[in-house]
């Protein structure tokens, strides 16, 4: 039997049917679970999920979907069997769909169930959005075993290989001692992170993990474990509660958490999948030998420029990223980062351009409400891969990236409390340092957290105290 859910609307309440399998005109039938994901949230089903739904094998690619550390999701949609709505706007209007390729969601802390996946021979793919983060990497690239999460990890699985984790490195070693034992086979482990080369990144903290606990697991990741590359992209904002009105009034469905998106989306991925994979190149996903190219262009052109208006648009009062774009100052920095971070790709002039122009529109739909808070989330680990690269590449060539300063600028204002909030866990050094004393004074130290010698560099620490300047002016 279908349950209902209360909507409110302006001529009082109506009786919505819940998103069910069960409910008439929705997906009735339920894949088998073929892939895990871990970090279940808006980007991830408006991206890998959506493309699994439109693979035109998807009735044959279930995804078992496990939450990060809260389990609001979980809670959301497993009475909805998985369903969920992808509000996909643009400047014509909304498009609906209900997308059915998750088919089960689980709270991270149901651990005995992710390893019961894990030791199905049948499951092909384990992907992750867990953040930059979530990887938990020290300083030169390998799993930081001094994190007490990750620690607490290590010792727990080399007690008891069954034992419930937290950190996202060790729950993907927890689920390989259990292929392992099940004698299951090969797998292939698939990060959507903005990393660069994040599957050989994940492969170094599996190998680090796997050899804090038991070191013949060692050699058993490296025969049997493909750990693809990805480059992902499509602008998702969070779910507000017009969303959740949008699509009762719609589709006549109560859906406690749909996912607003943009028309946009692209998906680069390099990869062996032993086990096999859905046909994602038939739902417009690009199969490729390298994903780098693609990944640079992506990092240092759209996350970096996002990463900017994040800290001075949000410092200048711009709450989402089409209002920070249509501030004129915002938009000239923006363009002086992008000159400065196309010098250095190493592609096509028009290539480069295009994307520019592209990147433009998407920002200044007004219909996707970007937040620049949002965004602004763990910078301490966003900022060196998006950002310091175009800054290392201009400083070896003896140039000053005005640009790059920009955003590190608004980055010491985020970090002193102008604009978006601080949700970043790595940034305690920095935000200390950031507070203890004048803004000349601070921003020495505080760009020594990022990369030592940095803070060192008085030219670019003179550009950066000046921005500060420029964007409070």
């Amino acid at each position: 039997m279908t349950s209902s859910t209360t909507q409110a609307t302006s001529g009082g309440t109506t009786e919505r049917p819940r998103l069910r399998r069960d409910a008439p005109n929705l997906p009735a039938g339920s894949a088998p679970v073929r892939i895990v994901h871990l970090g279940v949230g808006n980007f991830h089903r408006a991206h890998q999920a959506w493309y699994t739904h439109c693979a035109p094998d998807s009735e044959a690619w279930g995804i078992a979907a496990f939450t990060g550390r809260r389990p609001d999701q979980a809670e959301a949609l497993a009475p909805q069997d998985g369903l969920y709505t992808l509000i996909t706007k643009s400047a014509a209007g909304d498009e609906l769909e209900v997308i059915s390729s998750i088919v089960a969601v689980h709270a991270a802390s149901d651990h005995e169930t992710y390893l019961g996946y894990l030791a199905e021979p049948a499951l092909a793919v384990v992907s992750l959005t867990v953040t930059e983060h979530g990887y938990r990497r020290n300083a030169v690239g390998n799993l930081d075993l001094t994190a007490p999460d990750v620690a607490a990890d290590v010792a727990a699985l080399a007690q008891n290989p069954r034992a419930a984790v937290t950190s996202a490195p060790m729950k993907l070693v927890a689920g390989l001692l259990a292929r392992r034992r099940a004698g299951a086979g090969a797998i292939t482990i698939l990060p959507c992170d903005n990393l660069p080369d994040n599957g050989d990144v994940t492969r170094t903290l599996v190998r680090d993990g796997a050899a804090a606990v038991d070191p013949t697991l060692v050699e058993w990741v490296d025969a049997h474990v493909d750990f693809a590359t990805s480059m992902v992209d499509r602008i998702t904002p969070a779910t507000t509660d017009a969303d959740r009105t949008l699509v009762a009034e719609k589709l006549g469905y109560a859906d406690a958490s749909p996912v607003p998106t943009e028309p946009f989306s692209e998906w680069v991925i390099s990869g062996e999948f032993p086990a096999g994979r859905p046909r994602w190149e038939d739902a417009g996903v690009q199969i490729v030998d390298d994903v780098a190219p693609h990944e640079r262009r992506k990092l240092w052109l759209l996350n970096g420029s996002h990463s900017q208006l994040a800290y001075v648009g949000s410092a200048r009062g711009h709450e989402t990223i089409d209002a920070a774009i249509a501030d004129p100052q915002c938009r000239a920095w923006v363009e002086q980062y992008w000159d400065e971070a196309e010098r250095n790709l190493g592609l096509p002039a028009e290539e480069v351009q295009a994307y520019r122009a592209a990147l433009i529109a998407r920002y200044e739909n007004s219909r996707v409400r970007h937040l620049t808070a949002q965004i602004a989330y763990d910078g301490s680990q966003k900022l060196p891969v998006r950002t310091l690269p175009t800054l290392n590449a201009d400083r070896a060539a003896g140039r000053l990236p005005v640009g790059c300063a920009t955003t590190l600028a608004g980055w010491v204002l985020h970090l002193r409390g102008i604009g978006a909030p601080v949700h970043d866990a790595g940034a305690g050094p920095a935000q200390a340092a950031a507070n203890a004393g004048s803004v000349a004074q601070v921003v020495p130290a505080v760009l020594e957290t990022l990369q030592p010698g940095l803070g060192e560099d008085a030219e670019l620490v003179g550009a950066v105290v000046d921005q500060v300047e420029a964007i409070t002016a």
